[in-house]
């Protein structure tokens, strides 16, 4: 019996415990924090944010990001290989077109939706900003 706990005590100290497994996804102003995020554009203006991805899954991930206003595609970013712990952060611009006459002016919602390892459905709800179109 003595011999069986410390077998099994020996096998938890060995072997780490793989901790919840997840994403870090979140949008930021240009300075860095989370204020100052474009609020009021005029069709054609460019607005841009910074994106973050964090890989927490224990695995490497492939990621794509694709950016849409009112649910039409306007960009994209990827595909971002990152490793367990690693860190993805750049600027991303996204431009309210006048490509859709109904919407030209008004506010307009801008989504961030996050992909992982090709798949066709986000893994993460999407993120969203509101902005008020002008021309």
């Amino acid at each position: 019996m003595i011999l069986g706990a410390v077998a099994t005590a020996g096998y938890v100290i060995t072997t780490p415990r793989v901790g919840e497994k997840f994403t870090e996804f979140y949008i930021l102003g240009l300075g860095g924090e989370a204020i100052n995020y474009p609020r009021e554009m005029k069709v054609g203006e460019e607005g841009r944010v910074i994106v973050s991805i964090i890989n927490r899954e224990h695995e490497t991930v492939s990621y794509r990001i694709e950016i849409s206003l009112d649910g039409v595609s306007n960009n994209q970013a990827g595909p971002l290989v990152l490793e367990h712990d690693e860190k993805w952060e750049e600027v991303i611009s996204f431009t309210p077109d006048s490509f859709n006459p109904d919407r030209r002016e008004g506010y307009q919602k801008v989504e961030f939706l996050l992909y992982k390892n090709g798949e066709n459905t986000p893994c993460l709800n999407p993120l969203h900003l509101w902005i008020l179109v002008q021309e």
